[in-house]
């Protein structure tokens, strides 16, 4: 495989490259949109039956000649299997994050933030990627157990014990401890 080839497989499903150079004093401001066929590749590398939208408003401001505050605003519709029938299940998450892109820490492991603060991102070559951003946090806003409201539990089938060669785990876990 060449080089070239080993760079086009790293590029993301939904890339949207921004050159730091072109960020000047004032905000950059730019409305981003999944297409069908970068919501097809998100939906398979989250898990998802579809991603049916994917939409973002994404703002970058200059904090200082190597720092970039990132703020996004994204909303998206997407179907996802319930974990308990196993039924599809429809979806629609909005969420807003900041990140901070700057340059990467010197010999430090650890950066201390706050809750409240963005989180830090090293910037690697002269763009920042704000769809693959925007992929990142939604995959972190998609219900991680997903579940419709009429969907049960048979509580007999959990109240079953176990048998064969994991009944014998089951006891053991069971028995009190010394």
């Amino acid at each position: 495989m060449t080089l070239r080839g080993e760079m086009s497989a790293m590029v993301p499903e939904f890339s949207r490259q921004v050159a730091l150079a072109q960020l000047g004093a004032g905000p950059f401001r730019q409305r981003i949109e999944a297409t069908a066929e970068e919501r097809q590749k998100l939906s398979r590398r989250f898990g998802l039956i579809a991603l049916d939208r994917l939409v973002a408003e994404v703002v970058l401001r200059r904090q200082s000649p190597e720092v970039v505050l990132l703020e996004a605003e994204f909303s998206a519709d997407f179907e996802q299997c319930c974990t308990v029938s196993l039924e599809p299940l429809r979806g629609t998450v909005s969420d807003c994050f900041s990140l901070i892109y700057g340059p990467p820490a010197g010999g430090e492991t650890d950066i201390a933030f706050s809750e409240d603060e963005p989180v830090y991102e090293p910037v690697k070559g002269s763009m920042i990627d704000i769809g693959e951003a925007v992929a990142q946090e939604l995959s972190l806003t998609l219900p991680l157990f997903p579940r419709h409201p009429d969907a049960t539990i048979d509580q007999a089938a959990v109240a079953e014990p176990l048998k064969g060669a994991f009944s014998v785990l089951a006891r053991l876990s069971e028995e009190p401890e010394c």
